[in-house]
This record gives C-alpha cells, structure tokens and sequence, in this order.
C-alpha cells in the first residue's frame, strides 16, 4: 500500500498522541480516519453540489420567474457601441 510522510509540529503530535491514547487506538489509524472522514465528506459535498446544479438547471426557468431581480443579463446587453 502506498504510504505518506505528514510533518507535524511537536504540539500536534503531542494532541495527536494524547487523542489516540484517549481513543485507544494508533496514531497511524486516527491520522487514517480522518483522512478518510474527511475524503468522504468531499465526495459528498461534491456530489451534493452536483445534484443541486442539476435540480438548478432542470428548473431553471421556475427559479428566473421565482427571482428576476438575480437573472445574469443576456450576453450583450448593456454595452455601448
């Protein structure tokens, strides 16, 4: 398995150290854990953001009529010759 070299401070390695005794695990599965906590929350906001601007598209007329005011002008409009 590949593996990562991480550089902490000697105060983070101290709480890391303190945290995995309290737990009762490894730093090396806590540092894991969240690593992969924090993977899977990515890939959710991502999949989450992706589902809304799917919903936005497929609706987005009902949101222009819903929010004129937030309409982006059409390309062009406004310049001056």
């Amino acid at each position: 398995m590949p593996a990562l070299n991480v550089e902490f401070s000697e105060r983070e390695l101290d709480d890391l150290r303190q945290i995995a005794k309290e737990r009762g695990t490894s730093m090396k599965a806590l540092v894991r854990e969240a690593a992969a906590a924090d993977i899977a929350r990515h890939r959710a906001l991502q999949e989450g953001a992706e589902a809304f601007r799917r919903f936005f598209a497929s609706h987005a007329d009902e949101f222009a009529a819903a929010f004129p005011g937030d309409e982006a002008p059409a390309a062009g409009a406004g310049r001056v010759a």
